[in-house]
């Protein structure tokens, strides 16, 4: 069984007992979240598609940690015109380990 959840302006592809990195969610840790956009739903052969959600189906999930991915650096140059730039980027993240999918 697996579901596919829109969390954080992205579609993830879920399992029970899966863990996943998301944009980050303000909730504590160790905390159950649920995740009520659900866009798919299939169960062996049987798979339920939403227009656009899934009604009633909900995916149970428990924080597990929050932080940051590593850095990203960006350089940007133009040649010839004395022009340089460096920058770095972390995106904070949640960690979410999926307990739960209701159909």
């Amino acid at each position: 069984m697996y579901a596919v959840v829109k969390t954080g302006g992205k579609q993830y592809k879920v399992v029970i007992g899966e863990k996943l990195k998301v944009e980050q969610i303000p909730a504590d840790i160790n905390s159950e979240i649920v995740l009520a956009e659900v866009l798919l739903v299939a169960n062996g052969e049987s798979v339920t598609v939403g227009t656009p959600l899934v009604a009633g189906a909900t995916v149970k999930a428990t924080v597990v940690s929050q932080g940051r991915h590593d850095k990203v650096r960006i350089f940007k140059m133009r040649r010839r015109k004395h022009y340089q730039k460096r920058q770095g980027h972390r995106q904070n993240y949640t960690e979410l380990q999926i307990t739960a999918i209701n159909a």
